[in-house]
């Protein structure tokens, strides 16, 4: 059986093992894609992404039941105190994450916030504006961003906060991939202030989801923001040590030209859903490569407000931890993991829902 390639005080070599196979049979992508990653930050990687599939699966399976649904946030919110109390519960998942937390000072409120985004999506909030919709994607896509580059000891604001951004742009492309699927399912992610500035109820909407001309005028606008947060997480790319930029560009442009897609189909994501063709992802090697030979610029750019919570919590235990300040000099791929974790995450999640 193979060793774990981290510190493990807690896990056995069989948990961390368990944690690989759940990965292979839900995620075969992700599976394929760890392969690529430095070995020393593989399993590390592998056990986040088990206690957030467990965890999102458990939150999932209460269905539509409130007190259900209550019960398993509750033992979700315990097995997390106990993880970072150093007594995880019976569980391998807990045990792996354990160790991660405690050899990578991931900070608990990343955790805690991607909890959050799970029970809003059970709860089925909506919101209201622009803000509200960045407040989601923080939590169920910027918090896996913000844990990767935690993971590999990418801790300085700036790049932080462009990991976010990154997170929530494709948040908000994969909300305007989804209108009416997420519709079909009682979901509702585009900003209720926008509809009725387009003329649209929102209630009279879900009840009754069809695509005209003034909901593509939201749905592009929300193509628009994202496209604005696409551009501010180019500035960190661009800061990225050379070999790191191409890859982690495949994931921006790769995810960007989903919103490009729709745009193609005449923005309409309620008939039907936008797929890239692998022919147009061939076409955008030269973008991707292209960008990469780039001269490094800085441009300072505050994170977003909804963000920031994130970027300081990774700040301040980076700070606190030795362990992170080393990380931070490791190998050129190291970088590259948070994006692919971030990309199989949001795409996790919408099987998960379209599936629920």
């Amino acid at each position: 059986m193979p060793q774990p390639m981290f510190k493990t005080d807690y896990a056995s070599a069989a948990d961390v093992a368990a944690c690989r196979e759940l990965l292979r049979g839900g995620s075969r992508s992700f599976y394929a894609a760890s392969f690529l990653l430095p070995q020393r930050i593989r399993d590390p990687a592998i056990a986040l992404y088990a206690f957030c599939r467990i965890a999102d699966d458990a939150v999932d399976c209460a269905g539509n039941d409130p007190s259900a649904q209550a019960r398993a946030l509750d033992e979700l919110h315990d097995r997390l105190d106990r993880v970072y109390d150093g007594r995880p519960s019976d569980a391998y998942t807990d045990r792996a994450l354990t160790d991660v937390v405690e050899s990578f000072a991931i900070p608990k409120a990343l955790l805690e916030a991607l909890l959050e985004g799970f029970e809003w999506d059970a709860q089925g909030r909506r919101f209201e504006d622009l803000s509200g919709v960045y407040d989601y994607s923080a939590r169920v896509a910027g918090t896996v961003g913000a844990m990767m580059a935690a993971l590999m000891g990418a801790r300085t604001s700036q790049l932080v906060a462009r990991a976010c951004d990154l997170g929530v742009a494709m948040q908000l492309t994969n909300i305007a991939r989804d209108v009416g699927e997420d519709a079909r399912n009682g979901r509702l992610y585009l900003p209720m202030q926008w509809m009725r500035e387009a003329g649209i109820d929102p209630e009279a909407w879900l009840a009754s989801p069809v695509f005209n001309e003034a909901l593509a005028g939201v749905i592009e606008r929300l193509l628009r923001a994202a496209d604005g947060l696409y551009v501010r997480s180019d500035v960190g790319i661009a800061g990225l040590p050379f070999g790191c930029r191409a890859g982690i560009n495949a994931a921006r442009y790769l995810y960007a030209e989903i919103g490009r897609q729709v745009e193609r189909q005449g923005l309409d994501s309620v008939s039907r859903r936008a797929v890239v063709p692998g022919s147009r992802k061939v076409q955008l090697l030269a973008p991707i490569l292209g960008t990469a030979v780039l001269s490094p610029r800085y441009v300072s750019a505050p994170p977003l407000e909804e963000t920031r919570f994130l970027v300081d919590a990774v700040v301040y235990s980076g700070q606190r931890s030795q362990e992170g300040a080393s990380t931070s000099r490791a190998g050129i791929g190291d970088r590259v993991i948070w994006v692919l974790e971030l990309f199989e995450q949001l795409e996790e999640r919408e099987r998960a829902l379209t599936n629920g």
